[in-house]
Order: C-alpha cells, then sequence, then structure tokens
C-alpha cells in the first residue's frame, strides 16, 4: 500500500451545528441549543479520524469564536488543521436545526457569504493535494463559482499525482439555490441546471456516494436505475447508493437490472432519533475499508453500521463512532438489535471518541472548603478573605507553569464557593481543571447545590472535570452504601449527558487503611453499577494493592484517562514514597496534591506573617519540587511526553 502523509483530504464544508435540545417541537418552540461541530466535509474528516485514517482538512473559518471552536474541534478528533484557513472577511458558516419527528427535521442554513464559501486556489498547492492518497470533495463545493474552480483546481492535482477522487454528491437544495431558506430539510427539487452542473464533474470522480434522491438530481431522473445508468454514462467511478433502513449496494460496471443485483453489506435496523449526519457517517465508515484495499462488501457494512449508530443519537459529527467501538458493534451485532439501547457501545463510545490527550497531570488542589473555613478560624482572620487567598495560590501555579513549562500536563482542582474567581481566570488556557461536586465531609454523599446535578453542570463549562470524593468502603452497611452508590450514579448519568468528564475521588473511610484489595473491590462495585468514570484519584496504593487495582481497570474499562494521586496533607517524604510505588503502573498519570504544599504558607498568611509576594513563592517553590519529584522518579517510566 502507497504510503503518503495522509489517507484522505476532506475538502468542502466546516461549520457550527446548533441543535434543538428539545425534540419533538417545532424549531420555533425550541428554547436551548447544544454546539457541534458540522458540516459536512468536516463531519466526515472527523467520522473518518475516529476509524483510523490519517485525515486533514481543507477549507476556512471565520476570525472569531466559532472559528476557533471548529479548528480545535477538528483537530481533537485527530484531524490535520493545517489548511483550515482563517478568513478575516467572512464568518464561520452556521446550520440551526431541530428533531421534530422521524421524518422532520427543521434546519436552516446561515451561508451568506460564509468562509468556507471562499475557499480559493491559493489556499492549496499540487504538494499539499498530492500528501493523500485520496481527496473527497462535497457536490455543495460546485454550486458556487468560486469554490467550484478551486474544487477542480484540486482536482486537476489530484489527477496528476495519483490521489484517488471521491464525490459525495450532498446535495442540499437550498445550498443550490432552488429551494427557499426555510426548506433547509428538503432532500429534493428537480433542476435541470443542477443536474447538468453535476455531470459535468462526473467524469472527474473515481468513486461516487449518494441517496437515491440525489442520485436522481445526477442522473436527471426520478426513477432510481434509469438515474444510475445515465451517470454511469458519464462516469466510470465506482458508484454508491445509499438506501437508508435497507442498506447500501456498490455498482463498480454496468448498472444491473434490479438495484440489488450489487455489491452490499447487510442492513442494519435501529430505531431511529435524527437522520441528520448518516450519511457523513457512512462515508466514515466505507472510506475505511475503500482506503485499505477491504471487499466491497466490508466498505458497505462499515458504513451501514455508522449510519445506523448516528441515527439512534444526537447530533452528526458526536455521534459518529470510534472504530473500537464499531469494531465491538460489529463483533457482536447478532446478539445487539437495538445498538441505541446498548449499554456497553454507549460507553464505548464516550470512553473511545477522540478527547483532548493527557499523557500526564501534575496539579494543584486547592478545591478544599471546610479545611480552609478551619484554617480562618485557627488563625483568628475572616472567611472573606479565602477568595484572595485561593488566587494568590494560583498564581503561584501559573508561576511554575510557565516556569516548568508544564503547558498541556499542568492541572488544579479548584472549588466555586471560594474560587469563583479563579475559575473564571483559568478556563481557556489549556489547563486540565476540575471542580468538586461534593458537599464537603459528607457521608453517605451529598452534592453541594442540590440534587439536581444536572441542573448544576448546565452552568459549567465542558473544559471542566467534574469532581466528587466520596467516602466509601466495599464493608460499608448495606443502607448506607446503597445511598452513596444511587448518588453515584446519579452524578455519573448527569456527566454522560452533560459530557463533563467525572474524576472520581476514593477514599476509605475513617482513616482506614487498604488492607490489599480494599480499593480495587470498591472500584469493582462502581463499575458493576455501570459507573465509569473518566478518572479515578486515589490516596498512593500500597504495592501490594496496585495489581488489583490495575487489573480491575482493565477489565471494565481500558480506556480509562488514569489515576491522578492525592496527597491527604501527608508529609512530602510519605508523598514521594507513594510517587515511587507508581513508578511503572499503566493507569497513574500523575498527582493533584494540595494540602501538603501550601497549608503552612497559607496559615502564616491568614495570621499576618507572611505578605503576598512571599506567599506566592512558597507554594510555587513547593510545587516545584513535587513535580521535580514526579519527573525524576518516572522520567524512565513514562512516554517522553509526560515527563519533559
Amino acid at each position: 500500500m502507497e504510503q503518503r502523509r495522509f489517507d484522505v483530504i476532506c475538502m468542502g464544508r466546516a461549520a457550527v451545528d446548533f441543535y434543538g435540545q428539545q425534540f419533538g417541537s417545532r424549531l420555533e418552540d425550541m428554547r436551548s441549543m447544544a454546539k457541534y461541530l458540522g458540516g459536512s466535509s468536516a463531519n466526515m474528516a472527523a467520522g473518518m479520524s475516529r476509524q483510523g485514517l490519517r485525515v486533514a482538512m481543507l477549507t476556512r473559518v471565520g476570525d472569531e469564536h466559532m472559528g476557533r471552536f471548529v479548528r480545535e474541534e477538528l483537530a481533537r478528533n485527530g484531524v490535520d488543521v493545517s489548511h483550515v484557513h482563517t478568513d478575516p472577511e467572512r464568518l464561520t458558516s452556521i446550520v440551526v436545526l431541530g428533531i421534530k419527528d422521524r421524518d422532520t427535521f427543521p434546519l436552516i442554513f446561515y451561508r451568506e457569504n460564509c468562509a468556507d464559501a471562499a475557499i480559493d486556489t491559493a489556499d492549496f498547492d499540487r504538494e499539499f493535494i498530492a500528501s493523500a492518497r485520496a481527496l473527497a470533495i462535497t457536490g455543495t463545493h460546485f454550486s458556487m463559482a468560486g469554490t467550484a474552480a478551486a474544487c477542480r483546481q484540486a482536482i486537476d492535482y489530484a489527477r496528476q499525482s495519483g490521489t484517488r477522487t471521491v464525490l459525495d454528491i450532498d446535495y442540499r437544495p437550498v445550498l443550490w439555490g432552488v429551494a427557499g431558506h426555510g426548506q433547509g430539510e428538503s432532500r429534493f427539487v428537480g433542476s435541470i441546471a443542477v443536474t447538468g452542473h453535476l455531470q459535468s464533474i462526473l467524469p472527474l470522480f473515481d468513486l461516487v456516494v449518494g441517496t437515491e434522491e440525489e442520485f436522481h438530481i445526477a442522473g436527471g431522473s426520478t426513477d432510481t436505475l434509469e438515474a444510475l445508468r445515465e451517470v454511469r454514462r458519464r462516469s466510470d467511478a465506482v458508484l454508491v447508493l445509499k438506501r437508508g433502513p435497507l442498506g447500501s449496494v456498490v455498482y463498480e460496471g454496468a448498472i444491473p437490472a434490479d438495484l440489488d443485483h450489487g455489491a452490499s453489506g447487510p442492513a442494519v435496523s435501529v430505531e431511529v432519533l435524527n437522520v441528520l449526519g448518516a450519511g457523513d457517517a457512512f462515508m466514515s465508515g466505507f472510506m475505511r475499508g475503500w482506503m485499505s484495499g477491504e471487499a466491497l462488501e466490508n466498505c458497505c457494512l462499515y458504513g451501514n453500521a455508522c449510519g445506523a449508530l448516528v441515527v439512534s443519537r444526537h447530533g452528526c459529527t458526536p455521534a459518529i463512532p470510534s472504530r473500537v467501538e464499531l469494531d465491538d458493534y460489529l463483533a457482536r451485532r447478532a446478539e445487539v438489535p437495538r445498538p441505541d439501547q446498548d449499554a456497553r457501545l454507549t460507553q464505548l463510545h464516550r470512553s473511545t471518541v477522540p478527547r483532548k490527550s493527557w499523557p500526564a497531570v501534575f496539579a494543584l488542589a486547592f478545591d478544599h472548603r471546610s479545611q480552609f473555613v478551619d484554617m480562618t478560624a485557627a488563625c483568628g482572620a475572616s472567611e472573606s478573605r479565602i477568595p484572595q487567598l485561593k488566587r494568590l495560590i494560583a498564581d503561584a501555579f501559573l508561576q511554575v507553569v510557565e516556569r516548568e513549562d508544564l503547558h498541556g500536563r499542568a492541572g488544579v482542582l479548584v472549588d466555586e464557593r471560594f474560587g469563583e474567581q479563579v475559575l473564571e481566570s483559568l478556563s481557556g488556557r489549556d489547563l486540565w481543571i476540575a471542580r468538586p461536586v461534593e458537599l464537603p465531609q459528607s457521608r453517605p454523599l451529598e452534592f453541594e447545590y442540590g440534587d439536581n446535578v444536572s441542573a448544576t453542570l448546565q452552568r459549567w463549562p465542558s473544559e471542566q472535570v467534574v469532581k466528587c470524593l466520596v467516602f466509601y468502603h466495599p464493608d460499608d452497611p448495606a443502607d448506607l452504601k446503597r445511598r452513596q452508590q444511587e448518588r453515584l450514579k446519579n452524578l455519573f448519568d448527569a456527566c454522560c449527558q452533560s459530557g463533563h468528564e467525572l474524576l472520581l475521588e476514593l477514599i476509605l473511610p475513617d482513616g482506614s487503611e487498604d488492607r490489599g484489595d480494599d480499593t480495587a473491590r470498591a472500584m469493582r462495585e462502581c463499575y458493576e453499577l455501570g459507573i465509569f468514570p473518566d478518572w479515578w484519584k486515589l490516596p498512593p496504593p500500597q504495592e501490594e494493592a496496585w495489581p488489583g487495582i490495575e487489573a480491575v481497570i482493565d477489565e471494565f474499562d481500558p480506556w480509562c484517562r488514569g489515576i491522578v494521586l492525592l496527597g491527604l496533607n501527608r508529609p512530602v517524604e510519605e508523598l514521594v514514597a507513594g510517587f515511587a510505588s507508581a513508578v511503572g503502573r499503566r493507569h497513574c498519570r500523575g498527582f493533584a496534591i494540595g494540602r501538603s504544599l501550601f497549608v503552612d504558607a497559607a496559615s502564616a498568611w491568614l495570621a499576618g506573617e507572611l505578605d503576598d509576594e512571599s506567599l506566592r513563592q512558597t507554594v510555587a517553590r513547593n510545587f516545584s519540587a513535587i513535580v521535580g519529584e514526579w519527573r525524576a522518579l518516572h522520567r524512565e517510566n513514562l512516554p517522553e511526553e509526560a515527563v519533559t
């Protein structure tokens, strides 16, 4: 197989989708929206990347917040964004859409002079197109003279370079000007002009993919067989017909007398929530097989399954499965008649779709609330000084991030009650930020802002990790355990709904020492309840406890983000000993330590014995020292990016 830098370059639409969150209503009546990456080409780029292909995106975005969101989301999904150009004059495309019922999906395109409609031949060169094995373009970008010229230039470069060309017909009548703005969901309006335009480009492609309606417009006939024959008269391309719940069929040569007489994979039947994005998901799966030279039947199966999983979910790009998830489904599809209701697939989707990478986490934890209140009381100080104290600790943290070059590895744990301004100031700075949700010292577990955790998380930025401390022992009395488990399950469900990651801090109660398997048994009970924390925060386990802890994670969630070690205000010497026992442990990512590093200096500051700058210097020095200890111990046992 020829090796090039990329498998596929996706050229075309990149947008922001605002999806109505109220199902079963008119778009006029929807009152809240979820924001996702959108645009057919961007959806496909992210989806192909999730299926293991090396993908680059060629498009434009605006020089504003939505443009940065598109670029960041593509990059988060592993897509190369070196050719996602910033247009200084135009805005990023926006789409507003909703789900009325199984057949009605109101949709409005806001694309007046948008950035991706200004792609120009100056945005790429022959070398870039030649760096990919395939170039995938959507038909929409041939609807305007400027983008059509750019697409034709890219195709010329591709044909000169032996790069295969792929067309997703992607017919949206409103974007060709043959339907009104309010008809965004319309999939077919006949147009001799559009048919003629599409037929002029069909000879340029090696693979053409479309629904029956899309082949109708390309072939100039509402008889599907006749439309396919007309396309075949103009193109030798492999033709892929998407037929929704009937699956898909591929025609390599002459069009047969029956639509079913082509290469096909089994259809996948699911309960439909939202058909929008299903075609982009199909392309993601089909291209995975096609680019690997697999049998066309396999390509269809991958595409059918990807599309089926997406139609059962909310959103386009966020719903496209990962390769791990798709493979798991295909291995079990005979026993999974309703993939949309399969708990394992749901969790695999949450665990394995691309997220920001944190190969290591060096976190300063100052999310304590009751401890700071006790500290002020002991020093005779006012609680009103706690927010200022936390700002000074944050200043010290940021000094260390810059001095030690901890970018992409630095983290904090900060609360809302006393650290709201700190949370605001640290947002958007490429930091791992965890924020507590539990009521301090509660056992059984209670939440600080009430039981409606979903409502609480609606206010939290998506980048923040939900941290919950629970004092839990596998041998707790049955009633206490039940109450705690119910709270934890509700919290996990709320995180799944909101999209936040969950950091579960598990501490054995009343100073209990782990007898060797207590922590592992507690973790197992959480997993068996269907609670899958993205992160665990644990006291440094004893050497003999580590194998059991790792075995539980390996069994239930090998894609867990990892374990961070906590401090419990222990002497630094004990912390370093705990670090040493974690050397070589696959799931240990770092630490989140606080009082051991700042409590003495904070007490002196509250008592008036230390000024602001001395406090900052002391905390920064202590944090730098603990980072150094970790690095010294783990340098030989972690990937280079985790320690450098």
